[in-house]
This record gives C-alpha cells, structure tokens and sequence, in this order.
C-alpha cells in the first residue's frame, strides 16, 4: 500500500517554538517536487512528544491538505495512553490520512499482551490503515515478531516500522508475516539491506535532507538492484551516520535550515544542535550534493 521513500517529515518552528505553517507548506513542496514517496507527518522527528493534541491535529490537517492527495500522507498518532492514540488516530482520519503509524507505548513498558491488545484496541476502535512502529531504544518497549504476527491478522494493521536496526529481527518478521503486512525499515543505516530483504520501503530522517537519493535508493532496492542501490547510498552513508550525532531530530532539523527550507526553531527538551557537530554533518551534506 506505501513503498519506497517516506520520509519522517520535520515540524518547521520559528524560534519561539511555535509551528510555522508557511515554511511547511514549503517544505511539502520541497519533498514532492524531489520524488519522496510519502510523507509521514508528526512523527518522532516531527516532535510528536512535545506538540499537543491541538497543534498536533493542526500539523495533520495542514500536511494532508497541501499534499491534497499527490502523495499518501501518514499521521503519527501514537500514544502510551490507549484513549489518547485512539483520539488522535480518529483526529488523523477524519482529516484525511492515508494510514496512520502508531508507536508502541513508551515508558509504561506493557507486556506483549498488552501490545496486542493495545493496537488490536485502536485498530477497532478507528478503521484506517495502520502501521506499527517499534523504535525500543526510545520507548524502552520491544515488539517481538511473534506479536506483529499476530497483529499481521487485525485486517487495517497493514505495515510496520521496524527501527532496531536488526536485519536478523527483519528477517523473522518477513518470514512470519509474508505478505500479510508490509515491512518497512525505521533505520536508515540498514534500510537498504532490509529493502533487499524483501521490505518495502523506509520511513526516513536522511530524506529530509537527500529525498532526491533517498528516492532513487529506495526505487533500486525494492525492485532488487543491489548494484544501483549501493551506488546511491555510498553518497548517504555519512548522513545515515552523522544525522544521529546528537538525537533526533536536533541534527536534522539543522540540516534543513541550513539548506534554507526552515528556520531555526526547536522545542525544549531538545536544544539546537552543537556547533562542534556543524562542520561533520556539513561534509556529509556536500558529499550527499545538498550543499
């Protein structure tokens, strides 16, 4: 249903914090122009955590808008409160989503089961396409395969991130779930090697700053042409790299202002990126062509 090039779109912010909608009318324009696949708005590099529900709805409706169905738009909304990522997935279907990419809960640390029962509740509860979206070294929380198998069932829960970095865990899930969900990669270091797995694409912080080879990367792998592919992704390994020096999305949001596509806005907790890490990540940048 969603392939290719997604990228985890940034949250343009002046510098008072407040969301700044022209610059991501501008940015929506930047992306289709350079070929990204799909846009995924709110994410974690969206700074899901530090909107609320409102700016949050605001941001969804705004992106699905001005995209205005030339790409699949993806609504971040998970939550580690049930009621809360219920709420915010009904918000991002009736705004016009395409599918919606829920988070397993964080800090609260549930137990298989409960994950189950979790996404198995907001999948009924709202009917829109769904993908999982397990990151543990953020949410301290592991969806295990023998759990997205038996998501794989839940007839709109149609894909899931994987963001361990672990083609191994990948390869589980492929074999398991065959095509009964869509397997797409969360860490764009390994990305490459999942989508020649058999995955179908990468929900993306590198396309934020190279969509234009992370689109062409993405259109090799996926169709099997390892050749091309590590032909593209050697000019991206420094970002894969280098986007993480600091987390994300602080290195990515300096990235895109330093391209001239945001200004430099940041919410707190989250500081604006160190001037020590300014020159690595420039190099990466000009050795990807976008500087």
């Amino acid at each position: 249903m969603f392939h290719g090039s997604m990228v985890a779109l940034v949250t343009p912010m002046g510098a008072d914090g407040a969301v700044d909608f022209a610059a991501l009318d501008r940015l929506i324009e930047f992306h289709i122009e350079n070929g990204t696949d799909a846009i995924v708005a709110v994410g974690t590099t969206g700074e899901s955590s530090t909107l609320d529900e409102r700016e949050h709805c605001d941001v969804i409706r705004r992106v699905v808008g001005r995209v205005a169905g030339r790409r699949p738009v993806i609504a971040g909304t998970g939550a580690n409160s049930t009621r809360e990522a219920i709420d915010l997935t009904r918000c991002a279907m009736e705004a016009g989503a395409d599918a919606c990419l829920l988070v397993t809960p964080y800090y609260n640390k549930p137990t298989q089961e409960g994950l189950y029962l979790h996404h198995k509740a907001v999948a009924e509860a709202v009917p829109i396409p769904q993908i999982l979206y397990n990151v543990p070294g953020r949410t301290a929380c592991d969806m295990l395969p023998e759990t997205v198998q038996r998501l794989a069932a839940v007839s709109n829960i149609v894909g899931i991130k994987e963001a361990t970095g672990n083609l191994d865990r990948a390869r589980d899930i492929l074999a398991r779930c065959g095509d009964a969900i869509d397997l797409y990669s969360g860490d764009d270091a390994t990305a490459m090697e999942l989508m020649l797995a058999g995955g179908k694409g990468v929900i993306s912080v590198t396309s934020n700053v190279a969509p234009r080879l992370m689109h062409e990367m993405c259109a090799a792998a996926t169709v099997g042409d390892r050749a091309a592919a590590e032909a593209v992704n050697a000019k991206l390994a420094k970002l894969h790299d280098r986007l993480f020096l600091e987390a994300n999305p602080i290195p990515v949001k300096w990235a895109v202002a330093e391209m001239g596509l945001i200004p430099t806005g940041i919410r707190l907790p989250l500081t604006w990126f160190s001037e020590r890490h300014h020159e690595s990540l420039r190099e990466a940048m000009r050795e990807a062509g976008v500087l």
